[in-house]
């Protein structure tokens, strides 16, 4: 065989290889996003710890900080889709879009809850700023964890560790550290003023209120409720109903963001619990025609 007939060999190695950095991009542009969002909040908060704080400029910059986790909630989304439909996943690559997950959707709304709520409302040092402080710590630490699980379980999905629900493609154990962040980014941006905007009394209440978010969803995170994952829409032949839906959607949040993120956000999240309220119920009454049964047998040795 001559030198020019295997020239095109390295090339086509060489392709497959930059397939690789392709998922690892929309990685990167995720903790890219989260840097920025939690580098806005800071900015955002600064104008706030002023003699006359400017409450217009500080809700621009937490405005941008809600709409760097959207995009970054994006690029989570398209960096495993890309993997899968490429083949390119790789051990580091899950490992990194862990890491990712924890700065962009972790660090980064705990940050944007503080200074955009409680953190300014709040009196520095109460009892309640305090409180206020724990939450946003632990929901942090229950994302954190909530990633480690996911990551054991789709290490050995056919080896169940002691407490670990058994892996179903079709759904997350326990709500997604993306979704969680995307609510508190997708309320901030739906009123991006902060909360002192609202007077003393109004806003020690929405700060109570937002407390409870928070609490919320890092128990939320830890629970074992399980929560779609949307892997296998797309994947059938009639993807074309699927992708006239998504250029739907996508048209909707240009036009109406601060309306249809937090709409598909709390939808998502109502689907979850409603599906297993129901879910316990539908066992209920099964279990239910089981024991009311009758006995054929008995009543005929009567």
């Amino acid at each position: 065989m001559s030198d020019s007939e295997e020239r095109p060999n390295p090339p086509r190695r060489g392709l497959r290889k930059g397939l690789y950095l392709i998922p690892s991009a929309f990685t990167a542009g995720n903790i890219g996003m989260g840097f920025w969002s939690v580098m806005e909040s800071l900015r955002g908060f600064q104008l706030l710890d002023n003699a006359s704080p400017d409450l217009v400029g500080a809700a621009a910059h937490f405005d941008k900080a809600g709409i760097a986790i959207g995009f970054a909630l994006l690029f989570d989304m398209l960096d495993g889709r890309i993997a899968r439909l490429t083949k390119t996943t790789t051990e580091i690559g899950i490992q990194l879009d862990s890491i990712a997950d924890v700065v962009t959707f972790g660090i980064a709304p705990a940050v944007l809850a503080y200074v955009w709520g409680y953190g300014g409302t709040l009196p520095e040092g109460s009892d309640l700023h305090r409180l206020a402080w724990f939450l946003s710590f632990m929901y942090l630490i229950c994302g954190a964890f909530r990633l480690a699980r996911f990551n054991v379980q789709a290490s050995r999905p056919r080896i169940l560790a002691e407490g670990t629900p058994k892996v179903d493609k079709k759904s997350f154990v326990g709500l997604p550290i993306p979704v969680a962040g995307g609510l508190i980014a997708a309320l901030v941006h739906f009123s991006p003023a902060p909360l002192i905007h609202f007077g003393p009394e109004r806003a020690r209440l929405y700060s109570g209120l937002l407390m409870v978010l928070v609490g919320f969803l890092s128990l939320m995170m830890v629970s074992t409720l399980r929560f779609s994952s949307f892997k296998t829409v797309g994947t059938r032949s009639r993807s074309m109903r699927t992708i006239i839906l998504a250029l739907s959607v996508g048209m909707l949040i240009f036009l109406y963001s601060r309306y249809v993120l937090l709409a598909i956000v709390i939808s998502y999240i109502l689907h979850g619990l409603l599906s297993r309220f129901a879910g316990i119920f539908w066992r209920r009454g099964d279990s239910t025609e089981a024991k009311i049964e009758p006995n054929p047998v008995s009543r005929s040795s009567r």
